[in-house]
C-alpha cells in the first residue's frame, strides 16, 4: 500500500499532488488520534459510572440487611 502511494505521489505532475497526499497522510493521522482520544475519554466515563452505580449498589444492599 504505501509502494503504490509512493508510485502515485511520482508520477504525480508538479508539486500539488505531493500537497494534496500530504494532506491526505495529515488529516488521517489526525482522524486516528482524534477517534482514539474520543474512545479513551468514553472509556474513563463508562468506568466512572459503573464504580458509582456499584457503590450505590452496594450501599443499597447493606442498608437493607
Amino acid at each position: 500500500m504505501i509502494k503504490n502511494l509512493f508510485k502515485r505521489i511520482k508520477s504525480q505532475k508538479g508539486l500539488s499532488g505531493v500537497l494534496v497526499a500530504l494532506l491526505l497522510v495529515i488529516v488521517g493521522v489526525g482522524l486516528v488520534a482524534g477517534v482514539s482520544t474520543f474512545l479513551n475519554n468514553q472509556v474513563t466515563n463508562i468506568q466512572n459510572s459503573a464504580s458509582t452505580a456499584i457503590g450505590t449498589a452496594i450501599t443499597n444492599a447493606s442498608a437493607t440487611n
